[in-house]
């Protein structure tokens, strides 16, 4: 379990740092074309939709932001430093606090509740937790807009709405700088996804934090991110998303 960090507000810092930066970065995995991403750059704060990855490719470059692993060719920076450059657990783990992963990979325990998945973050004492925690717990559902009536229901019996929004909690419950989302869309109506990605969007502003959310629709990529890029996967080359729809139209 991560500890909570006692640090200034999310999104403090060198503004003219990039959370998250990559260069000519290619990495093989188990596909019939390598991940090339030619040039990336996520300023603090700043909203980023991605379109043109699909699950497995999603993974890969999740995996490379959050150091899980390196490129093969290429550089990946975070907050300013190269992810070659981190040596020990120690730092990984310190690293990885400043992600939040909204992601299928993301393990919540069906059998807990919603509010004990929630809990998990902060104490492993979920049968019991005390008031304190309770107190955070609850205004961390308030935050992400969880129905009162789902944080007593086992996680694994609720809708798909409400079984993302738990994600999202666990995502920014040790208050990261980055959040990170696989599709997270996938599995929700489009009334759905819009009213998700209009929370996601406040809490963001609310929080000065920065996302990179990587979708296949455009629609959705739009009402949750500033800037739309499509990835030319033959290139690397991340273009605006009209471009994208060109191309496919």
């Amino acid at each position: 379990m991560r500890r909570a960090r006692l640090m200034p507000e999310s999104g403090a810092g060198d503004a003219a740092t990039p959370v998250l930066q990559l260069e000519n970065v290619l990495k093989h995995y188990q596909s019939l074309r390598p991940l090339r991403v030619r040039n990336l750059i996520v300023p603090p704060g700043h909203a980023l939709s991605l379109l043109g990855f699909d699950g497995p490719m999603a993974e890969v470059l999740v995996n490379l932001v959050t150091g899980g692993s390196l490129p093969d060719e290429g550089r990946v920076l975070v907050f300013g430093e190269p992810t070659s450059a981190i040596t020990d657990h120690g730092s990984w783990m310190a690293m990885l606090d400043r992600f939040g992963l909204i992601s299928e990979r993301s393990v919540l325990l069906d059998q807990l509740t919603a509010e004990q998945n929630l809990a998990i973050p902060f104490t492993l004492a979920v049968e019991s937790m005390s008031n304190e925690i309770r107190t955070t717990v609850r205004r961390l559902a308030d935050e992400i807009s969880l129905p009162s009536a789902h944080l007593s229901q086992p996680t694994g019996t609720l809708p798909p709405s409400s079984m993302l929004r738990v994600r999202l909690g666990r995502a920014l419950a040790l208050r990261p700088d980055v959040l990170l989302a696989e599709h997270p869309n996938a599995t929700l109506s489009p009334a759905e996804a819009l009213a998700f990605a209009a929370d996601v969007s406040a809490i963001r502003r609310d929080r000065r934090l920065a996302s990179v959310v990587m979708t296949a629709d455009k629609g959705f990529a739009e009402a949750i991110g500033t800037d739309v890029l499509a990835l030319q996967p033959a290139t690397g080359e991340l273009r605006a998303a009209t471009a994208w729809r060109r191309w496919f139209g």
